[in-house]
């Protein structure tokens, strides 16, 4: 048994990561420390403690330790560990996205520019990150049709030019019909826009429009004219501030009683290329500068391209150890700067006001989904919570339910529940629905809840069933049970508790979500916005019923095909669903092919495939 206080004594004073664990032997958070003794002593110490920390601390059955030589090891192999483990009383960021980068293969004899996520040291030059595709995108056919670069990806030599040379979106160099200097001066200009250097290029074109208008060419005259447009319209869409900084990325945040967000502003020579922003849930206690702290560790150490600066508001205790990290790795030089004054606080600010209008617009889109919803749904209270079921089965067998919740007009996922059919036998769809609603309804209510378990969170205002009227019937019946169960135990129960609406989801033909429907059958009227809900909520929920369905079936067949094999162990089940995929596949293979495993032999082998090809 793991003495905490006996092995608070052996902690080291050298810095390094520590790893707190439930019960369940799951990493519930890491930390990383100058002194290992010092900090991890703290959290077991009455000290005053946010009640995040407290509810951590409470589940902490064992902890572990890894000593580093620094603290900027100790900074990597943190950040590498909630990465992998994504432990939940860590500010986590679930979106881990790839953004998009304009490239331009200047090596290229024609060069040409197009979206990529992958940075590579090729000597290409790139530009970005945006924050989103379509803006990308844009610019790039944007730029391709003024400046008339070649479309193609793969460049080659051709007998005649294709369509765009036709349509005048192309100077045809595969065919010849610009020198690779005239071409390169077509690059040039671009690589200048994307880089902002607009004044040079606009004026020399303006020159240019004018000879070419007092010459009477005039189809010259109005190409000039067009490109000379676009560059005005990038370096406008572009523009942000004069700020005398060329590579930036700036951070706001805005918190309310429920969530923070993370406001990130991309800067890239003086222009503002893009934004992004994140929710952070769940972090009501943390200051400011353990947020930024965090985020920043997590959003920029697996970047390939880094800014010169990162601006933001607070000054955070980790921002020189975390600029030399980011400047290592960058190859460049990183800093984490806290503006006093000028225009690099006010950027800061716009972020911190751009993102609080954002946590305000979110909140504000939930109550009016909620408000919908409750007319809709003809309630007399807001539906703050409500959850949905599906059963999966196949002809009977491996049934199963899932359950899914939306709280507060958002899905939660992390909600989703899956349940094992117990007292059902063959293919009986509405008595199952009829077991799990009972079973879960049992979860919210004490007098009722003889395992006392308490991961369902209190009872929902509302249920949707995956199907018609017999599902919104059997719902019903568990209600009426469970309500006959309580009287029997406590008549002065709060019955106005388990008054819970219900709803059924009805596909079409498709399989796809028609209408919702009320126990009267009656379809209800939804907005093409509550229908996308809906459809996405019924959506979740059969892939929750239909993976754990899956998941049970895999298992039995893997199971009671190979696990009753002599001599075919755990792991050598393993490496051989791991070399050929699926039992099946095992069947199909030659008895050489099984027998190069490691640890089977050629006679194991051929037991192997006797028993697997008995009928």
């Amino acid at each position: 048994m793991f003495d905490i206080e006996a092995e608070l004594k052996k902690l080291p004073s050298k810095p390094g990561v520590y790893i707190m664990h439930d019960v369940n032997d799951k990493i519930i958070y890491v930390g990383k420390a100058i002194s290992l003794k010092n900090r991890v002593r703290q959290y077991f110490r009455k000290t005053n403690k946010t009640k995040r920390i407290e509810n951590m601390v409470s589940l902490i059955d064992h902890f572990e330790y890894i000593v580093t030589d620094n603290e900027a090891e100790a900074l990597i192999l943190e950040c590498n560990l909630i990465k992998k483990n994504m432990p939940k009383f860590n500010v986590l960021l679930k979106d881990d996205k790839t953004y998009p980068y304009i490239k331009v293969n200047v090596k290229a004899d024609y060069p040409d520019i197009y979206i990529t996520r992958r940075i590579l040291n090729d000597g290409a030059k790139y530009f970005g990150p945006y924050a989103a595709a379509g803006s990308a995108k844009e610019m790039i056919d944007f730029i391709k049709a003024k400046f008339k670069i070649r479309q193609c990806r793969s460049f080659k030599y051709k007998d005649r030019p294709c369509l765009n040379y036709h349509i005048k979106k192309c100077f045809a160099p595969c065919m010849g019909y610009i020198s690779k200097e005239e071409y390169r001066k077509q690059i040039d200009e671009i690589i200048d826009v994307l880089e902002g250097k607009t004044e040079k290029i606009e004026k020399q074109i303006k020159e240019e429009m004018e000879v070419a208008s007092q010459k009477m060419q005039y189809e010259q005259a109005a190409y000039l004219r067009d490109k000379l447009q676009a560059i005005e319209r990038i370096s406008a869409k572009q523009k942000v501030s004069n700020l005398s900084e060329n590579d930036i990325d700036v951070i706001g945040i805005a918190r309310n009683d429920n969530q923070v967000c993370v406001e990130l502003f991309f800067v890239r020579k003086s222009k503002m290329i893009g934004r992004e922003h994140y929710f952070l849930a769940n972090m009501v206690d943390e200051t400011d500068e353990e947020i930024l702290s965090n985020f920043i560790k997590q959003y920029y150490m697996d970047r390939p391209l880094l800014p010169s600066k990162i601006m933001i508001r607070e000054e955070i205790e980790e921002k020189d150890l975390l600029g030399e990290l980011l400047s290592k790795r960058s190859g460049h030089k990183v800093e984490i700067k806290s503006p006093q004054k000028g225009e690099k606080l006010r950027l800061v600010e716009m972020a911190e006001n751009n993102a609080k209008i954002t946590l305000e617009n979110k909140e504000k889109d939930k109550t009016a989904i909620l408000m919908e919803l409750k007319e809709v749904l003809q309630m007399s209270k807001l539906p703050r919570k409500i959850e949905c079921y599906d059963i999966s089965n196949l002809s009977g067998e491996f049934v199963v339910a899932g359950m899914c919740v939306m709280q507060d007009g958002v899905i939660k996922k992390n909600l989703s529940r899956r349940f094992k059919i117990k007292t059902v036998i063959g293919q009986d769809d509405p008595r199952c629905m009829k077991e799990v609603i009972t079973r879960r309804l049992k979860h919210s209510i004490p007098i009722l809840n003889e395992e006392k378990s308490t991961g369902f969170g209190e009872l929902p205002d509302v249920i949707f069933v995956d199907g018609g009227i017999t599902q919104i019937r059997a719902a019903k019946e568990a209600i009426q049970e469970i309500r006959k169960e309580i009287f029997a135990k406590d008549r002065e129960y709060d019955f106005a508790k388990v008054d819970i609406k219900l709803f059924g989801m009805v596909k079409d033909d498709k399989h796809s979500t028609r209408a919702l429907i009320d126990e009267e059958r009656n379809e209800l009227p939804l907005s093409e916005k509550l229908m996308n809900l809906i459809t996405n909520f019924q959506d979740t929920v059969h892939d929750t019923a239909i993976g754990y369905h899956k998941k049970l079936r895999d298992q039995a067949i893997t199971k009671s095909e190979l696990d009753n094999i002599q001599g075919i162990g755990e792991k050598k089940k393993q490496e051989l669903l791991k070399k050929f995929g699926s039992v099946e596949k095992i069947k199909k293979a030659k008895i050489e092919e099984i027998a190069q495993i490691k640890g089977i032999n050629e006679e194991l082998a051929m037991k192997i495939k006797e028993e697997l090809t008995k009928k």
